[in-house]
């Protein structure tokens, strides 16, 4: 399957690189804004193409798109290649709302095409793993999901400066960039919470540098931790009465340990292959199957997260450019 990037950071990078290890997407070219930026990254990873016009790399025949670009600009250049009948796989957040997520899902309906939530611990061996043996912890008491690194970039608020991810204006923010990855574990694992409340710590750019977003159930409380501001060493936890479950890293889902008074059992290790190629294989199935039972799946999350995202922000006076 033929496939475009949009988008010339890191992240494209590894997307990039994944594909190759997983096999089954092939470059055929990538966009930048720049003709020098986009010819040196289409030289780099060996693509046969280069664009600097969107329109023009929708009418291609590329099969399949990878957008990575700045959280504000997903919708409108994701609408556009459904509407061109390009699957599209879109990097988390995928939108700024629910208003958009609803609005470019019915456009991929309507044109018959597949879109995807880039939220790759979902299709790691080790949240599979999790989920397989959390029955063996009982009733569950408590969770405690943590994804706290400092950002170099916010070196550049503190020099006032406003990078992209702690702009209002971009849709950023700590919530919206690291604290989906730990929420999205827990709205599969758990499913949809009774309700939610979040307190955020504001930074000078007007996003959430940091916050603690807590989701309530019947009968436990999950609370999630996300900062960009800081950084945190201790693992995520899953406590129930018969054991606790701790993760390394909720991002990855590495070192999946299950531990009870008898001792530890190793659940799963850190994965061999490429973060981002499970996600890729899990794509490529639905898309080559037609799984609809899968990608609704995946669907159903990513309009929870977006629905609670919403809501926290905007509880807490967290509003978006785009929604002014």
């Amino acid at each position: 399957m033929k496939y475009a990037t949009i988008g010339t950071s890191m992240i494209t990078n590894e997307f990039i690189n994944a594909a190759k290890e997983q096999g089954k997407l092939t470059l055929q070219a990538v966009y930048s804004r720049t003709e020098e930026q986009a010819k040196d990254f289409a030289k780099m990873h060996g693509a046969p193409q280069f664009y600097t016009e969107l329109e023009e790399l929708a009418k291609s025949d590329i099969e399949c798109v990878y957008i990575a670009s700045p959280n504000s600009m997903h919708f409108e250049q994701v609408t556009l290649f459904l509407k061109h009948k390009k699957h599209v796989i879109c990097e988390k957040p995928i939108f700024s709302n629910r208003n958009e997520l609803d609005k470019a899902f019915q456009t991929a309906d309507e044109n018959g095409v597949f879109l995807f939530e880039a939220m790759r611990n979902l299709h790691m061996p080790g949240h599979l793993a999790l989920k397989e043996k959390l029955s063996g912890a009982g009733r569950i008491r408590s969770a405690v999901l943590d994804y706290s690194s400092y950002s170099s970039r916010y070196d550049k608020v503190k020099n006032g400066e406003v990078p992209n991810i702690f702009s209002l204006k971009f849709s950023g923010g700590a919530l919206v960039d690291l604290g989906v990855y730990p929420l999205a574990i827990a709205l599969d694992i758990f499913g949809k919470p009774e309700d939610i409340t979040y307190s955020p710590t504001i930074i000078e750019t007007g996003v959430d540098g940091s916050g603690t977003l807590i989701l309530r159930y019947p009968d436990f409380i999950c609370t999630i931790l996300c900062s960009k501001i800081s950084t945190s060493y201790n693992h995520s936890e899953i406590q129930g009465e018969e054991g606790t479950f701790t993760i390394d890293d909720i991002g990855t889902l590495a070192n999946v340990r299950f531990i009870q008074s008898a001792g530890e059992t190793i659940i799963y290790e850190e994965q061999s292959q490429h973060p981002m190629s499970y996600e890729i294989e899990s794509f490529v199935n639905i898309m080559e199957s037609n799984d609809q039972e899968k990608y609704n799946q995946f669907r159903k999350i990513s309009t929870d997260i977006l629905e609670i995202t919403e809501k926290a922000r905007k509880t807490n006076g967290i509003i978006f450019g785009i929604e002014r």
